[in-house]
């Protein structure tokens, strides 16, 4: 079968595998979308923390299952989208429910080799039914699911002031399910493009752009907004240290910073500035099997606009020569899916 490898930062090739023989408990998924994320662009570049070279990039998957065991929740011929994180169910986080957070974690495309194939087989307990939606909008569960776990982590409340710190698609997916809870929902990010997208076909309630003047402009701009007392939640979606050391700055006294985005580096802010507030600091990593079915619920409601999400589409084989493309800004790509 066709597989797609990222053999180093900045290279990958098309190669023949075998096709893959699904052992006793797996389903054998004949893959149709993938969706490339974040991930996938800090693999190729070479910043993902994770990760070991050569890799087969992908984790945002959709397909039709091609067989199944009997114990499994689908049969041949379901649509159905894959949970990527392949937990243990034994450790510390697995008993908890937090299998998002295991500590023997396998996520597909990052520690394991992924879906930028033709054929995968999978745990059958990670494989859940997708009908009702397309497989666009199954491939985009995975992402969408980042930004309600998000959301979900911090209890956002309707009426809460919520600012949103990167509009990528995981800061555009923290942005819909907080306005979905009700909160009036802020974003802070230095493209144009993607605030326009976020005020014209998200419902943003106000977006700022990022001040690279050193004036803090934007700055000014929040306390404006919310009459000098910032927000109630702040989540951090960009990826980038300074922006995550910088974000303390616009979390209201008593607020929440829930940091999305990870990054190599440590990471430090003013205690004072920390303590004063009484910040509650939260990480958020990956996503549940219970986010999945929101996002899932919420498509099938009509309440995601994902035409609006999806804005390229790649081939499996034209990889090697398209990828790199994505990395330019001025694409103005939100998400992108390969077919295969």
């Amino acid at each position: 079968m066709r597989t797609v490898i990222c053999e180093e930062p900045g290279r990958l090739v098309v190669a023949e595998r075998p096709m893959p023989v699904a052992e006793p408990g797996e389903v054998l998924i004949r893959v149709k979308r993938v969706g490339v994320c974040g991930t996938d662009l800090h693999i190729f570049t070479g910043n993902q923390p994770y990760l070991a070279y050569p890799r087969v990039m992908g984790h945002e998957l959709a397909g039709i299952v091609e067989s199944a065991p009997a114990n499994a929740r689908v049969k041949a011929g379901d649509q159905v989208y894959v949970m990527p994180y392949l937990s243990c169910g034994k450790c510390i986080a697995c008993r908890a429910g937090k299998t998002n957070c295991c500590t023997n974690i396998q996520v597909l495309g990052v520690h394991a080799d992924g879906g930028m194939v033709e054929y995968l087989a999978v745990p059958h307990e990670f494989v859940f039914e997708a009908s009702g939606v397309t497989l666009d909008q199954t491939a985009m569960i995975e992402f969408l699911a980042i930004g309600a776990h998000a959301v979900a982590r911090a209890e956002v409340r309707p009426d809460q002031r919520v600012l949103v710190v990167g509009a990528g698609p995981i800061g555009m997916a923290a942005l819909i399910f907080a306005k979905l809870r009700g909160a009036q929902v802020y974003v802070l990010d230095g493209r144009a493009d993607r605030l326009s997208v976020c005020a014209g076909r998200l419902d943003a309630d106000g977006v700022v752009a990022l001040d690279t003047s050193g004036e803090a402009a934007d700055a000014s701009q929040l306390a404006e907004l919310t009459n000098g007392e910032f927000f109630d939640v702040v989540f951090d979606a960009t990826g980038n240290i300074k922006a995550m050391e910088r974000g303390l700055e616009f979390v209201a006294h008593g607020g929440k910073y829930v940091l999305v985005s990870i990054v190599k580096d440590r990471i430090s802010f003013s205690d004072p500035e920390f303590h004063k507030r009484e910040t509650t600091l939260l990480a958020s990593r990956n996503a549940t099997a219970a986010d999945f079915q929101t996002v899932l619920e919420a498509m099938r409601a009509g309440k995601i606009p994902t035409d609006v999400l999806k804005t390229h589409v790649l081939q499996l084989h034209d990889l090697p020569a398209t990828f790199g493309k994505l990395l330019d800004p001025g694409a103005g790509v939100i998400k992108a899916m390969v077919e295969c």
